[in-house]
């Protein structure tokens, strides 16, 4: 098992994550991979080359992107990913290669992860456990189709086959996109909640209203790569409709016409059983928790 750290200007978060994950029983390769920091990040990793730490510096911010370089680098079969405010849960690296082990056609797992100082679990647990896919009756647990890539273990192989993470969407939501493609090529995802990774959210991330135009903007993205016409066009129309509510969505809209081209010239409607699991999960009312 490898964990791949992808991190922006945050040199010291990112000492204290590497330090945790040298520190597992595991003893897993990290391979970080700094996103163009000016905060003297790389230099600092460096220094962490005889423990085990591969640090690879990119001359620009690639984004989520920078995680298919980390694993592209990586010599082992798995690939777990960090980001420099989250790690894992002493032997969740173990029990993770243990179930890519017995399933073969495991493409991604999926984590249970816990939030901050009080280890709160995170709405997204919930969400994968009581998700309206079928579940198949080889999976080790509930079928996804989403997932938090800080929490996410992947099969390499299969990873780099589909193209990891898109340029196109740079940065926030891009799990789902990666969701879709492994499951295009046939690979199962799923949630295994004894696997454990740990999120203490730094407070240096970007701005609530930043993140919430990436969100916007990579949804509808994510729907002219992948979904039928219909649902981009659909999609586009409710974004458009928003914009005179919701200040994110002229914004967002903006960004996603700028990079429509590039996400066009990548269009790959999604095969059927796919885009119907994808419509399951948007009619789906989670019920209570």
């Amino acid at each position: 098992m490898t964990v791949v750290v992808a991190t922006r200007n945050r040199r010291a978060e990112l000492l204290a994550t590497v330090r945790r994950l040298r520190a597992l029983p595991e003893r897993p390769e990290v391979i970080v991979v700094d996103n163009g920091s000016t905060d003297g990040t790389s230099a600092a990793v460096r220094g962490l080359a005889d423990a085990g730490v591969l640090a690879l510096r990119l001359g620009r911010n690639l984004g989520a992107p920078a995680r298919n370089v980390g694993a592209a680098a990586a010599r082992t079969p798995y690939v777990a990913f960090s980001d420099d405010d989250s790690w894992w849960e002493p032997g969740a690296l173990a029990r993770a290669a243990d179930v890519l082990d017995r399933n073969p056609r495991l493409g991604l797992l999926a984590a249970r992860t816990l939030v901050g100082r009080w280890r709160a679990s995170d709405p997204i647990n919930a969400a994968m456990a009581k998700t309206p896919l079928p579940a198949g009756p080889a999976l080790p647990g509930p079928p996804v189709l989403g997932f938090l890539a800080c929490a996410a273990v992947v099969r390499r192989g299969a990873f780099l086959d589909v193209g990891g993470f898109s340029e196109v969407l740079f940065f926030v939501g891009e799990e789902r996109l990666l969701a879709y493609d492994l499951a295009a090529a046939g690979w199962d995802l799923c949630h295994v909640p004894e696997v454990v990774a740990i999120h203490d959210p730094s407070p240096r991330r970007a701005g609530g209203s930043a993140r919430r135009r990436a969100e916007l903007r990579n949804t509808l993205l994510t729907a002219w790569l992948r979904r039928p016409a219909r649902v981009a066009v659909r999609e586009t129309v409710r974004l458009t409709a928003r914009a005179g509510t919701d200040r994110a969505a002229l914004p967002a809209l903006a960004g996603a016409a700028r990079r429509l081209p590039a996400a066009l010239a990548e269009r790959r409607p999604l095969p059927r059983p796919v885009e119907r699991a994808a419509r399951l999960l948007e009619t789906h009312v989670p019920g209570p928790a």
